[in-house]
């Protein structure tokens, strides 16, 4: 099934990174800091997220004037359309959406998280910003002490070319980001790299689900340029 993405919002963020973060003597491991955020529900949304952003470069046209900011406007896009997706279908009663404008915010259970592409040892200004909703939300999650500056963040790190090459949860608290987790998501099939096909794949619902699931997919749906 094809996807469509008119969205606008880039993920090319102009705004001034925060200086050099330094992570504590030691991190603690997301799961840790809450008991609903495992390992295997933070790769579930990783790899809905990766598959996203696959192929939003896949239907990138530079001839009918694709550039780094339409790509990167369709694949937030299409990253937000598939988490809304699967929670809306129910195929993981722990994953919600909070938040489904642009400033999206996705619960784990409880707990919300947002994403962002970019260096996870570089975020911006923009990043590190709290929406109402997440801070009332996480509060609720952590205890308002705990909470306090709190923000839990999937960074996808992609090549030059658009690729995602790693996905990583981070928890950063503060106005200069400190880290408190810095844990890179274990990604099954080499970190979603694949050389891109002279005809478009895009997977129906079914069949990502079966494929971020771990399962083969019976069938995709081709779709020509």
């Amino acid at each position: 099934m094809a996807e469509r993405a008119a969205e606008d919002q880039t993920e090319a963020d102009a705004a001034a990174t925060v200086p050099a973060l330094v992570a504590p003597a030691s991190q603690v491991l997301p799961w840790e800091i809450h008991p609903a955020l495992t390992e295997d529900r933070l790769r579930v949304c990783a790899r809905l997220l990766a598959h996203a952003r696959r192929d939003a470069v896949r239907m990138a046209s530079p001839e009918m004037g694709d550039d780094s900011w339409s790509i990167g406007c369709r694949a937030y896009a299409f990253g937000r359309q598939r988490l809304q997706r699967a929670a809306a279908r129910g195929s993981y009663n722990w994953l919600n959406v909070l938040d489904g404008s642009h400033h999206f915010v996705f619960p784990i259970e409880d707990v919300p998280v947002r994403f962002f592409r970019g260096a996870a040892d570089e975020p911006t200004a923009r990043t590190l910003r709290r929406q109402v909703i997440e801070a009332e939300q996480l509060s609720m999650a952590l205890g308002r002490e705990q909470a306090e500056g709190l923000v839990f963040r999937l960074a996808l790190e992609a090549s030059a070319a658009g690729d995602v090459e790693r996905v990583v949860f981070l928890a950063l608290r503060g106005e200069e980001g400190r880290v408190e987790c810095l844990w890179p998501v274990p990604l099954a099939n080499g970190q979603e790299r694949e050389a891109p096909p002279r005809q478009l794949m895009l997977l129906g619902a079914d069949a990502e689900e079966r494929l971020v699931r771990g399962a083969p997919a019976k069938a995709a749906a081709k779709v020509t340029s």
